[in-house]
């Protein structure tokens, strides 16, 4: 079964297979009044599928992944997955948290990615259709287990993905635990406004509210310096093509084989959901913001992409045939004290939220 058929109905659950487990997983497939539509999988949260309009009113799918949930299982970059419980690189897979050292998966050369081998990004979740007044809704969750992947605590964990009639894709985090341990949770869509199907995202133009970034070294774990954007690649504050400077000679450019990197953004008030980034492609006129709560974003330029994932309708994706905009705390946080704090206690709630809204020009 296409993973982007979701039929007319508002709110669409349909069977998508089962794991080598024999879990069965399970594809909700949401239309909204103005005919965008999202699909969700429960295995890894992951989103399948999302349409949007060009400036022509017609609807291309702007994710990759794809048409089964074998071809998920048989392992993939993150294709539109749930990340945790800490989304970007912990080094060497260990911090200290209260005066007790903590060892993690390590599953990225010698540090931990995306919340180790087994994340949230190959859990499958529960998970709960509605429609709301705030648009069409899926809601899921998970049980984390203490010790899970090496990570501290019961995390109890929720995202709600909400499809609005803005043409809004809107990610709600919220999660809970019995012992601190550090949370970090976003979401691993690659995007091509082209289409999942066009090539390449050097035309993209993109901004991004950042006037400093976190370099990193040759493992990709930041330094724990915040550099100035200013006369360099990383200046995104003006909308610029992707491609105008990632062939430059910049040490930080080489480290990531292109942009893999964390902005700093620029923050008018503290958790409040603020412009963090937009990406325009002007073939189509489609355009895309990103709001979020988040002190940071990782833009990812698809760099490791070499055309071994055949994805959506037999599309190969090469090198850089998508980016990634994922909202998150900074990277190595746990390991960093002078950058925002990501340790969750008990008694407290982790609560974040992120909007991606969808337009043409």
């Amino acid at each position: 079964m296409g993973a982007a058929a979701c039929g007319s109905e508002s709110i669409v659950r349909k069977p998508f297979g089962k794991t080598p487990e024999g879990q069965a997983v399970e594809l909700y497939c949401l239309t909204n009044r103005n005919g965008m539509q999202a699909s969700i999988m429960t295995y890894g949260g992951i989103v399948v599928s999302l349409t949007a309009p060009d400036r022509d009113g017609r609807y291309a799918d702007v994710v990759l992944g794809f048409d089964r949930l074998e071809d998920y299982l048989a392992g993939h970059p993150y294709f539109g997955a749930l990340i945790g419980r800490y989304g970007n690189r912990i080094a060497k897979g260990r911090f200290t948290l209260d005066g007790t050292p903590y060892t993690l998966a390590v599953n990225d050369g010698e540090n931990h990615l995306h919340g180790g081998i087994r994340g949230f990004d190959k859990a499958v979740w529960q998970a709960r259709g509605a429609i709301e007044k705030t648009g069409l809704e899926v809601a899921l969750a998970y049980a984390s287990a203490d010790g899970e992947e090496g990570y501290p605590g019961n995390l109890a964990v929720k995202v709600v993905y909400t499809l609005t009639d803005s043409n809004e894709l809107k990610i709600e985090y919220s999660a809970t635990t019995d012992k601190p341990t550090p949370v970090n949770l976003t979401n691993h869509s690659y995007f091509n406004l082209a289409g999942q199907d066009s090539g390449d995202i050097l035309g993209h133009e993109l901004a991004i509210a950042a006037d400093r970034f976190t370099p990193v070294d040759k493992g990709l774990i930041p330094s724990g310096e915040l550099r100035p954007v200013a006369g360099t690649p990383f200046d995104f504050r003006q909308p610029t093509a992707i491609g105008a400077r990632i062939e430059q000679a910049d040490e930080q450019l080489q480290f990531g084989g292109g942009y893999d990197h964390n902005f700093v953004l620029n923050r008018r008030q503290e958790g409040a959901l603020e412009l963090a980034a937009s990406v325009y492609e002007p073939k189509s006129g489609r355009l895309m913001e990103v709001f979020t709560t988040e002190p940071g974003i990782q833009f990812y330029s698809g760099n490791f992409l070499d055309g071994t994932n055949v994805g959506k309708g037999g599309k190969v994706y090469n090198r850089r045939n998508g980016l990634c905009l994922e909202t998150q705390h900074f990277p190595d946080s746990p390991n960093k004290p002078a950058f925002p704090a990501v340790i969750l206690r008990p008694g407290r709630e982790y609560s974040t939220t992120t909007v991606y809204r969808f337009s043409a020009q």
